[in-house]
């Protein structure tokens, strides 16, 4: 399978040192397009086309803002599928780690795609049962009545160290769904297998490469507030971090873990050089991709 490594929207917050610990520092949605016999797979939208130019879905923007997303057309799935000479409709699936809008935006680009997604978590957007959560979910990127498949995350195999770990319907076994809660009720990682190693995107379980792939493990405190202000299920996306980070220390030459967010895991998987004024990757975070 042929893996591309796409940021389907760019945040440039204020007061980017307190949050990402830098100056000129910006958020990513990382998503995958992976080209599969059963056609191609999308894990992860982030914002759509609509979510950047509609009325309709103003809402979006409103809740969104003070990230400050760059609302740029061309940089949606839609549209950066087209430019790897691809139509939308070639995308017949879509993997989702959740539904949050900076994940889910997309899906109205898609209409025909199957959505592959945790039934507890296409539950929670639709009941809302807290305020986080009706602020989160926004129901316009779905009003076009996707085609859900929903799975039970307390079915599965092991993988790794991880329970009720799901293989995917109509798509081949090298795509897995890692259930990992906590950030929402039914968030999950969406693991990928290239032949000699695993990708494991590990959404929004964690939002700093320093919570994983560094020793000792730290995060902007900026950052980890927004964390736990987002975070459904705290101590339960605690423990999962804690996972993660054994995962990634005991299995480094077998599996990469990556987030959604985090610019300099995204740059070196897409293999994309640093901007100028980017700080130096330490010796825990090299620069190329690992397996």
């Amino acid at each position: 399978m042929r893996i591309h490594h796409l940021n389907g929207t760019t945040f440039c917050p204020p007061a980017s040192r307190l949050l990402l610990g830098h100056e000129d520092a910006h958020l990513v949605c990382h998503c995958l397009l992976i080209e599969t016999h059963a056609g191609l797979v999308l894990v992860d939208t982030a914002m759509g086309l609509e979510d950047m130019q509609a009325e309709s879905h103003r809402a979006v923007r409103r809740q969104l803002g003070a990230l400050r997303p760059r609302l740029d057309p061309e940089q949606t799935m839609a549209r950066q599928v087209e430019k790897l000479g691809y139509r939308r409709g070639d995308v017949r699936h879509i993997v989702l780690t959740h539904l949050d809008s900076d994940h889910a935006g997309g899906l109205p680009d898609f209409p025909r795609a199957r959505v592959h997604v945790y039934a507890r978590e296409h539950a929670a957007a639709l009941a809302k049962r807290s305020l986080i959560e009706r602020m989160r979910y926004v129901d316009i990127q779905w009003a076009h009545g996707p085609d859900w498949k929903l799975y039970e995350s307390a079915r599965g195999e092991p993988w790794f160290g991880f329970e009720c770990v799901r293989q995917l319907e109509g798509l081949p076994p090298e795509l897995l769904l890692v259930p990992l809660v906590g950030h929402t009720r039914g968030h999950c990682a969406v693991a990928v297998n290239r032949g000699d190693s695993w990708l494991l995107h590990a959404g929004d379980a964690y939002f700093h490469r320093g919570e994983v792939n560094a020793e000792p493990p730290h995060c902007p405190a900026g950052l980890r507030f927004f964390q736990s202000v987002l975070s459904v299920l705290g101590p339960e996306q605690r423990h999962n971090q804690e996972r993660l980070r054994e995962l990634a220390r005991t299995q480094a030459g077998k599996v990469r873990v990556f987030c959604a967010h985090d610019e300099e895991e995204w740059r070196s998987l897409a293999g994309k050089a640093a901007p100028v004024g980017t700080p130096a990757t330490s010796s825990s975070e090299p620069r190329t991709a690992r397996g």
